[in-house]
């Protein structure tokens, strides 16, 4: 009994928090009456997981002033992070094959527009957060055993970090190396996923120049670790192979092109999850407004249960992001134990 109405009470908070911005979008700002239904709400949902320059903060039933954190760092080209490297550089229009990378086209004429978007604040809440959470988890008596249950739960998470991600898959001599890097992915990637499931704020995972960034950090580590492990020479070698040398050539190109592809499948998991999770989330509320309002007996159940899904799926994304960084570097580390071992073989011949 306790469980169904744990569901009512969060169906019925989702509803209230949802319900006001969905229904903003029915009539435009001069009062002409209702647009069409359904592209008013895609273009709500469409706005609401894209990253922009302008972050609308705004609490159900209760209409604050809207936070232009563009304007707090300039407004036009040439002011503040608003930078202008050639004159017209801003007013260059985004070539239509360019459109998914807008931002960076703009960027590569000239026009640099340095200003936080929803995605940039949303990291620094979660870093906030992060560090507070983190400083509260500190707490330890005078034998250094964690005291509380909340110390408790930060170490058994550091503790599971360590244990389970990083010297199962990277090993006991340079496992613990490495967790630092690990346990500091795992709490981030989850405190920004949980944040964008608190109405109002912004999924900053579901950005791809976000996943992009973590990703590139991870095949850095990536390569540190083979390098660290084998050496410049043995890191070079690997990527040769033990094949014949009318093959190297081609073997060479073959294992370069693999270490794009672990940092690929990286940014696109954790990007496309938390992507689909919302906008999936907000199409299923929007049935209320496109179809009627009878939708909402079916639309808000499914909605709630996707909404306790996405709960679960958050912390599964931090760890599956974490538990294959740690994989991707355990194979490097691996590196330097292969070609000790082709040593020694090769010394023994």
């Amino acid at each position: 009994m306790k469980r169904v109405w744990t569901f009512v009470v969060a169906a019925a908070v989702l509803t209230v928090m949802v319900f006001p911005a969905f229904a903003s979008t029915g009539h435009d700002e001069h009062g002409e009456g209702p647009k069409d239904k359904a592209s008013e709400s895609s273009e709500f949902i469409l706005h609401h997981v894209a990253d922009d320059t302008e972050f609308e903060f705004e609490l159900p039933f209760v209409h604050l002033p809207a936070i232009h954190i563009s304007e707090m760092f300039g407004k036009e080209p040439g002011q503040g992070l608003y930078i202008e490297r050639s004159p017209g550089a801003c007013s260059i229009p985004v070539e239509k094959s360019q459109e998914a990378f807008g931002s960076i086209f703009k960027f590569a004429n000239g026009c640099w527009d340095l200003r936080p978007t929803k995605a940039v604040l949303s990291m620094w809440i979660a870093m906030g957060l992060l560090a507070l959470i983190l400083f509260l988890g500190r707490s330890r008596d005078q034998n250094g055993v964690p005291r509380g249950l909340f110390a408790n739960i930060v170490e058994a998470l550091v503790l599971f970090v360590r244990d389970e991600i990083a010297i199962a898959n990277i090993g006991k001599e340079e496992g613990p190396k490495y967790t630092p890097y690990l346990a500091t992915v795992f709490f981030f990637v989850m405190t920004i996923n949980y944040l964008g499931l608190i109405p109002g704020f912004f999924t900053a995972t579901g950005v791809l120049g976000v996943t992009i960034a973590l990703s590139l950090i991870t095949f850095v580590m990536t390569q540190i670790a083979g390098i660290r492990s084998a050496g410049i020479v043995g890191f070079f070698a690997h990527l040769f192979g033990d094949v014949p040398v009318w093959m190297k050539p081609l073997m060479f190109l073959v294992e370069f092109l693999g270490l794009f592809t672990k940092p690929f499948a990286l940014l696109v998991r954790l990007f496309a999850n938390m992507l689909a999770g919302h906008m999936v989330l907000f199409f299923i509320l929007s049935l209320i407004f496109v179809v009627n309002i009878g939708a909402a007996v079916v639309s808000v159940p499914l909605a709630t249960g996707l909404y306790l899904l996405e709960l679960f799926v958050a912390l599964l994304q931090a760890y599956i992001f974490t538990l294959l960084t740690a994989l991707f570097i355990g194979q490097s580390v691996a590196l330097g134990h292969h070609h000790a071992a082709h040593g020694d073989d090769h010394a023994h011949h």
